[in-house]
């Protein structure tokens, strides 16, 4: 297969599939005998000529993933033609949870609790419902608590590539 039609076929699956996508899953889909690298290579590629040419469409890496997303250059456009669904701010209380749940992750909500000083039932349900955080796993204890941790939904509403980005969690507790 040509390098030409690996792109092409790595850029249909990328558009078809609307979510963030490994290297591992885009080998896994091309069936072809690639390194990983080569994959980053081509992905690398495609980012540089999405940009070069100022296209309509960019892809953006979030961690380990790729994603094929609008070019902001062209969000007011977009925003006559789809009626933007209206999410709702983020009260202070879920902004803190967020943010503990950021910093400390894999927590569970006792941890949470413990931290707040209060109750997080209905702000953990909030975060998970807006696909902020997700139920990582269950701790080996008695009760076998949930786990959380942030999601790639996180880092996209921050517009940042992985969790190394966040400020220095020993400067955010000095302000």
């Amino acid at each position: 297969m040509k390098r030409s039609e690996i792109k092409s076929i790595i850029e249909a699956i990328m558009f078809s599939y609307g979510e963030p996508v490994s290297i591992k899953d885009l080998n896994l889909a091309i069936n072809e005998e690639l390194a990983p690298k080569e994959i980053e290579i081509m992905l690398d590629i495609l980012i540089e000529e999405y940009k070069e040419n100022n296209r309509g469409i960019h892809i953006i890496k979030l961690g380990d993933k790729y994603q094929m997303c609008s070019n902001p250059e062209y969000a007011d456009f977009i925003k006559k033609i789809i009626e933007p669904s209206r999410k709702k701010t983020l009260s202070q209380a879920t902004l803190e949870t967020l943010i503990i749940v950021a910093y400390k992750q894999p927590i569970t909500k006792t941890e949470i609790e413990s931290i707040r000083g209060v109750k997080c039932d209905r702000v953990i349900s909030t975060l998970l419902d807006q696909s902020l955080i997700y139920e990582s796993g269950r701790l080996n204890k008695i009760g076998k608590p949930i786990l959380f941790k942030t999601t790639d939904e996180f880092l996209k509403l921050l517009d940042i590539e992985s969790l190394n980005e966040l400020p220095n969690k020993d400067l955010v507790s000095q302000n």
